[in-house]
């Protein structure tokens, strides 16, 4: 599908709904999004905890998303990546999209802000860890409509990343995949959340959980979070892989298991909702 002539940017908001919006501003925050994931996002079906009414099908869901999104497509606001994902699991051929850069430049208008991002087209396993990181952050908001409580801050990167003085001089960065603050009437949760597919050898996620250890040591965080710490979890594919992982970080003696977490992505859900962190002030094993 061509896009038509860009339009400037005033005449192009009177064409987009608060919806439209929405779903630019998730293709900002998260990089990459199938349709599947947008749907999720954007046009949930079934009862929500909130009020809000959802889709009565998955069909007419994805319908209305597949609509929505060809015409954004032929605004020229969101554009798809040259790469298709398919797979068990994640739906045959599913498009992948991206802001594009029209779309980007509306939302920045909006904000008063200028710069722009570079898009390229991205590499399959750049495309597959960021639709696995979308992919968490969609099931953690259907879990909070379906069960009531609130997510009151969500960050994916670059927004996650933590810059800080390491103990012994220089300038880090950590690198976090999500930062998440969860909280119902009673208390809040705050959680990095790593995920993991089982690609990386064991010393790269202890190398990574160093860092994290590092980032702890310096204070910065608790300096802005009343003393708090987020509890540090690594979500896995599988329940071996969590073992190893934890294994891994137990029998590291430079690191304090009491910081980090490690379980599958269905079961770190639990520990990533409020109430439900083993040690609000920094986690366990």
């Amino acid at each position: 599908m061509t896009p038509r002539t860009p339009y400037k940017i005033d005449d192009l908001l009177l064409h987009l709904t608060d919806r439209d919006l929405r779903v630019l501003e998730d293709l900002e925050q998260f990089r990459l999004l199938d349709t599947r994931l947008i749907q999720r996002l954007e046009f949930p079906v079934g009862s929500q905890s909130d009020g809000r009414p959802g889709f009565a099908t998955q069909g007419t869901a994805t319908r209305l998303t597949l609509r929505v999104l060809y015409r954004l497509e032929e605004h020229g606001v969101i554009a798809r990546v040259g790469r298709r994902v398919g797979g068990k699991g994640h739906g045959s051929g599913q498009t992948v999209w991206q802001l594009a850069a029209a779309g980007e430049r509306l939302l920045r208008a909006r904000r008063g802000e200028s710069g722009r991002r570079r898009y390229v087209d991205p590499g399959a396993g750049f495309l597959a860890h960021t639709l696995e990181v979308a992919r968490y952050a969609a099931t953690l908001h259907e879990k909070a409509r379906s069960h009531g409580f609130d997510i009151l801050d969500l960050q994916a990167e670059p927004a996650s990343w933590r810059s800080f003085q390491a103990a012994h001089g220089g300038g880090l960065t950590l690198k976090p995949d999500l930062a998440i603050v969860t909280a119902d009437t009673e208390s809040e949760t705050h959680s990095f959340v790593e995920i993991d597919r089982d690609t990386e050898h064991l010393p790269a996620v202890l190398r990574k959980s160093g860092l994290y250890q590092r980032y702890w040591e310096s204070g910065a965080e608790q300096a802005n979070q009343d003393g708090l710490f987020p509890l540090v979890v690594w979500t896995t594919p599988t329940t071996e892989r969590a073992d190893k992982i934890r294994r891994a970080i137990q029998e590291d003696r430079r690191l304090n298991a009491a910081l980090f977490h490690a379980a599958t992505a269905e079961q770190s859900l639990a520990v990533v909702a409020p109430y439900t962190s083993p040690n609000p002030k920094g986690g366990s094993l």
